[in-house]
């Protein structure tokens, strides 16, 4: 048992106010006034660092810092191992020209990048953050202890029971069980197509070995959902779609309206490359099975697709990133947000055991 090691981890877990996270909603959405209200209202407010500059990432921990002095985390993309096949980029950005030339945009150049990796690592240990999550894949483990040396606690995001073990054999002080319900991008360490786990078998599976706390993510956006995962073995949830229509949130106006709809979802790779769950729409049924597996080159590809997109309030032509219960967010202030799922979940816990005591009578 790591019982000394996960010391801190416990204690920023267990000292919130609600067991309610902030998931980081890189690009639009992530701002540091989403952050700061969820810290404030009690939970555990995260910044977004990925496609961000290591100077950008230090910029949002000093306004975050300005504004609040409760707790906080910053996530870190985990870079790809190698850069994508060239061929198979070639042959998508030729059938997306199309798409281009009706949008009156030119498609992006596609290209390998590791997000800022050793700069944002370099930044973190300097400043000093209480939490740094990584999505992805699996940091080294110089690189989580070097991190912990400092005070942080270092989680990381797993989406199978094997890459639960990988992250605690790296040091991970936590781990942020991904179920298949998520929105966005799935943090998968690997780009295949491994068969998906939902969140509570991967909860309960994680739960049964895990030597470290376990924070669950994916699908959550009511009360009774967080009581779900607790009781299934995590210490908090970590939300994310539930907030994309909150007022602090950098969330487009095309997003924020189709997430009031009861539109499906589904995983694809046709706006980045990498599998991600969004509400679909014309784009990811033309394109998704041809799209390659090819993060990030496919990303920067259509970027400016996407970009013209939310400025034309075209629904057909962008990420509309959402987990399978977006219907349930609200438009209500992130503290409302927070301190609801916080109050709706102790009243499922409650009327779980009323209903277990009245049968054991």
């Amino acid at each position: 048992m790591r019982d000394a090691e996960d010391r801190l981890t416990r204690t920023i877990l267990d000292t919130l106010e609600l067991p309610i996270v902030l998931a980081p909603l890189a690009g639009g959405p992530a701002t540091v006034r989403l952050a700061v209200a969820v810290s404030e209202a009690g939970g555990l407010g995260f910044l977004a660092s990925g496609y961000r500059t290591a100077a950008d990432l230090r910029e949002l921990v000093h306004s975050f810092r300005v504004a609040s002095d409760r707790l906080f985390g910053v996530n870190v993309f985990t870079p790809p191992a190698t850069a994508s096949e060239p061929e198979g980029v070639a042959r998508y950005v030729e059938r997306l020209q199309s798409e281009a030339s009706r949008a009156g945009v030119p498609l992006g150049e596609p290209r390998f990048d590791d997000d800022d990796w050793d700069a944002k690592l370099s930044a973190l240990t300097e400043l000093e953050v209480p939490v740094v999550s990584f999505v992805f894949g699996c940091p080294p483990a110089e690189v989580v202890a070097a991190l912990r040396a400092t005070g942080a606690s270092v989680w990381v995001t797993i989406t199978s029971p094997e890459e639960a073990r990988q992250a605690e054999d790296a040091g991970a002080d936590a781990l942020v069980v991904q179920g298949y319900e998520a929105g966005g991008h799935r943090g998968s360490f690997s780009d295949g197509d491994e068969a998906p786990y939902g969140l509570l078998s991967l909860l309960q599976l994680v739960a049964a070995h895990a030597r470290v706390p376990l924070v669950a993510a994916g699908g959550l956006a009511s009360g009774r959902g967080v009581a779900a995962a607790l009781t299934a073995g995590a210490r908090a949830a970590q939300i994310g779609t539930a907030f994309l229509r909150c007022p602090e949130a950098g969330t487009a106006a095309v997003h924020r309206a189709a997430l009031a709809t009861a539109a499906p979802t589904a995983i694809t790779r046709a706006f980045s490359g990498k599998p991600a769950r969004g509400i679909v729409n014309r784009f990811m049924r033309d394109h998704g099975d041809a799209a390659p597996a090819a993060y990030p080159a496919i990303h920067y590809v259509t970027a400016p697709l996407r970009q013209a997109a939310r400025q034309s309030a075209n629904p057909d032509l962008v990420n509309l990133w959402a987990g399978q219960t977006h219907e349930l967010a609200t438009d209500a202030p992130a503290a409302v947000v927070t301190r609801r799922l916080a109050d709706e979940a102790r009243d499922a816990l409650q009327r779980a055991r009323s209903l277990l005591d009245d049968r054991c009578e």
